[in-house]
């Protein structure tokens, strides 16, 4: 069998790497366009920060691992040809800012139906709206000569900073076919690749719509428990009490659990908030208002609590940050990745050089190039700058924020650095990672999220 994933990035890099590992006998091949990408995923540093991926892709790439920019080879070889591409939220026209944006996804369709000598297989991978493998079948059927292709559904959930573990051991992976004889053989080719390491009993098949739904439904609900403590936290800086505590009581109930509740500054990343306003449009769309308003207020408190948590810096800070050197402890969305789609530091950042704050920026794995163009975009500021590591971020800022979980933050020599600082030096922990008391015993006026202040 050979396998064609058309789309080297966070999903189809990581995913292609497993299925290779795990099924030796099966060729992949990784295509696409972007040629600096391909480079990158051929040798150097890998475009995707993942632990433990980067052991995969040497020890399989070359072997039955291939990335290439031939995608027109790469189709017409694939029995199985995996669509992985971007899907991002529409910025123009009808369902601006809300529906997704399928022209890469229309645009890979038209590329297979060019190039297809053969029937083929296609598996959706991309986050994609309902009823969207019917758009791609017409397409095919509209552009081909009589090939019979199978359109599934097979949703990523991967979790940035640990997609491998998530491959190896995933809690479910979920296919859905047409309810036909061709759509159910289709669905069985796809699961026995799985099948190579994952039990049989977390394969789940579903009809097409279903799986397409269930992806869309799933970042709501993770999304729906961070924005719901979220909202407790400011309660709970207002009354006293501990979200922490808050959250490890409730968590402790069975059919709550303890998972995503975590207070923070907000999420971010590439699916939530896409995914969550994705939903909304949809709901518009078949009449349901209501549905609709009760998802998008997710997405809302998610604004408020980065709104809240800027106002607070600001606030703390004599109501003025101007002139004054912040220092800013991480930029990706999250630990262990490099991706910062999303990610709650930028609007942090953008923030805070609005009142004229001068920013020193340190992020582990992030560039320096993403990090000024995801802030200032194609201009430049002289109140940014990119820092080496943490104390020289830190050095002679009057302010510290924590904007992602790190581990090394957790460790780092706050006497050191608060003996560096103008005082009263502040340190504001947006991720609820530091500990509170020992940094007021150092001197420093700290804060938290859902703490009292």
């Amino acid at each position: 069998m050979n396998i064609c994933c058309i789309g080297a990035g966070y999903v189809g890099g990581p995913t292609m790497a497993m299925i290779a590992l795990k099924c030796p006998d099966i060729q992949v091949t990784v295509v696409d366009m972007n040629a600096a990408r391909i480079a990158a995923w051929n040798a150097g540093e890998l475009p995707v920060f993942e632990p433990g991926l980067e052991a995969i892709v040497t020890k399989v790439r070359g072997r039955n691992l291939h990335f290439s920019t031939d995608v027109a080879g790469g189709i017409k070889n694939g029995d199985l040809i995996f669509v992985c591409v971007n899907t991002p939220t529409k910025t123009y026209g009808v369902g601006a800012g809300r529906a997704a944006d399928l022209r890469y996804i229309e645009s890979v369709a038209r590329t297979i139906a060019e190039h297809a000598d053969r029937a083929k297989i296609i598996v959706e991978k991309s986050t994609i709206p309902v009823k969207t493998a019917e758009s791609i079948s017409t397409i095919l059927m509209a552009n081909t000569r009589n090939l019979k292709f199978q359109v599934l559904s097979n949703p990523e959930f991967l979790a940035e900073g640990t997609a491998v573990a998530d491959l190896e051991n995933p809690d479910r992976v979920l296919i859905g076919g047409e309810r036909t004889p061709e759509g159910s053989k289709a669905v069985q080719i796809l699961a026995d690749v799985y099948a190579r390491w994952v039990p049989r009993a977390r394969i789940i098949t579903t009809n097409l719509w279903s799986s397409e739904l269930s992806k869309l439904v799933a970042n709501a609900f993770l999304a729906q428990r961070i924005s719901s403590i979220n909202s407790i936290s400011a309660l709970c800086e207002a009354t006293g009490a501990d979200v922490d505590e808050v959250a490890n009581a409730i968590g402790k109930d069975s059919r709550i659990g303890p998972k995503f509740l975590k207070a923070s500054v907000g999420f971010g990343g590439s699916c939530f908030q896409k995914d969550i306003l994705n939903l909304v449009y949809l709901c518009e769309k078949f009449g349901l208002p209501e549905v609709a308003q009760y998802w998008e207020q997710v997405v809302s408190m998610n604004d408020y609590q980065k709104r809240r948590f800027s106002t607070l810096i600001v606030r703390e800070l004599f109501n003025t940050v101007a002139d004054k050197k912040i220092a800013i402890l991480g930029f990706a969305f999250k630990k262990d990745t490099n991706d910062t789609r999303e990610s709650a530091a930028i609007s942090t950042c953008r923030d805070l050089l609005s009142e004229h704050a001068n920013l020193a920026i340190y992020d582990p794995k992030v560039s320096a190039d993403d990090i000024r163009k995801d802030v200032l975009g194609e201009g430049d500021s002289p109140r940014l700058t990119i820092a080496r590591d943490a104390y020289a971020a830190a050095q002679g800022a009057h302010a510290i924020v924590v904007l992602t979980e790190w581990d090394e933050f957790k460790t780092l020599d706050y006497a050191r650095i608060f003996a560096g600082m103008p005082k009263p030096a502040f340190i504001f922990d947006g991720r609820n990672i530091l500990d509170l008391n020992a940094l007021n015993s150092i001197g420093f006026r700290a804060f938290g999220i859902g703490r009292k202040h």
